[in-house]
């Protein structure tokens, strides 16, 4: 490795530069593995490399590499040498890899191979033509339009979007405190997923999970699944047509950073409008952090709203402040959540 000692005696070497412009081979790797279900299968017991090649229909050239690369990345790991070696699952890889358990994050990364990961290699032509690198690049149809008219499309992202925010979802239903408000609702509420989790935290707050007509089957499955009819309702609707129902607290999770600055405002002035006195609104994003130093996966976020939409964008709590103000809100508190997400909080 190429190095360089510089006057105060610390080592430079390009390694952080390598690891980031090559970091493609590493998460092609992942991704692979989760659209395998290898970590799903993994989760049955420990697996020679000969039964995993069986088992996925795999041929021998490459599979050890594959293999010993993710033990290698901390996703896996081996006892023994050899033919003989027995692959198992990382308590990590078991908590959040496997497709059978609640805490399955790995729909999104489904979605980051099956979607995102051939439109990210045109971010140059992104950057220079400020335009989608999506569908809409080919003539087709935009990245909603696409989801909602495929069936399978809008499963994957659904359960995308609710195995990513799991984490932001519980922390946010358990911390909040929700004393003062009986009523709620989801804009955007896809899965249910916010509100499920809301209910089963604050078994007084009753829960409406908004969207669009094509959603609510999904919804009421989760809603179903976790028993929680008496408390959770899904309610159709568009938000870009229709008011929002009233309520005391509005959420919305990954819902504005969709949108350019002009619908952002109009969505939070529609908020602001079907709240009670005294009301909130949340909104559960990667907020960028206002010196747009730290946040890396909020700013990478954003990129990939220039990738997926015509002009998504995300942001920081100063931003939203600001939006949230002019439509007359009178406090702004932010929370933070897991990881790089948080909850900006609007009070009416």
């Amino acid at each position: 490795m190429v190095s360089e000692t510089i006057s105060t005696n610390v080592e430079v070497t390009p390694m952080h530069i390598l690891q980031t412009g090559l970091g493609f081979w590493s998460s092609k790797v992942l991704l692979t593995a989760v659209n395998f279900k290898l970590f799903t299968l993994l989760a049955q017991g420990h697996k020679t490399a000969d039964e995993l090649r069986t088992a996925l229909n795999l041929q021998q050239r490459g599979l050890t590499d594959f293999l010993d690369a993710l033990v290698a990345m901390n996703f896996l790991e081996r006892e023994g040498n050899g033919a003989r070696a027995q692959y198992f699952n990382t308590q990590e890889s078991d908590t959040f890899l496997d497709k059978n358990k609640p805490s399955y994050v790995g729909g999104i990364l489904e979605m980051a191979n099956n979607r995102l990961y051939p439109f990210w290699s045109h971010l140059d032509e992104a950057l220079q033509t400020g335009m989608p690198q999506n569908e809409v690049k080919s003539g087709g149809k935009s990245l909603f339009e696409t989801l909602y008219d495929d069936e399978q499309k809008l499963e994957e992202f659904v359960a995308a979007m609710g195995g990513i925010q799991a984490g932001n979802f519980n922390a946010f239903a358990s911390q909040f405190n929700f004393s003062g408000f009986e009523t709620h609702c989801d804009v955007g509420g896809a899965g249910a997923d916010l509100s499920i989790h809301i209910a089963l935290h604050n078994p007084a707050v009753h829960s409406i999970s908004w969207d669009l007509p094509r959603v609510a089957p999904i919804a009421n499955r989760n809603i179903e699944r976790f028993k929680v009819q008496d408390r959770v309702v899904t309610q159709s609707g568009d938000f870009f047509k229709d008011e929002f129902p009233k309520a005391d607290i509005i959420t919305m999770g990954n819902i504005l950073h969709d949108w350019d600055l002009e619908q952002k405002k109009m969505l939070i002035q529609k908020a602001y409008k079907a709240l009670s006195k005294g009301g909130a609104l949340v909104a559960i994003e990667n907020v960028i952090d206002d010196e747009r130093r730290q946040n890396a996966f909020g700013l990478l976020m954003s990129l990939n709203m220039l990738i997926e939409t015509h002009g998504g964008f995300d942001y920081t709590a100063a931003d939203f402040t600001s939006w949230a103000k002019d439509a007359g809100f009178t406090r702004v508190d932010i929370m933070h959540l897991t990881g790089p997400s948080s909850a900006v909080i609007a009070y009416k």
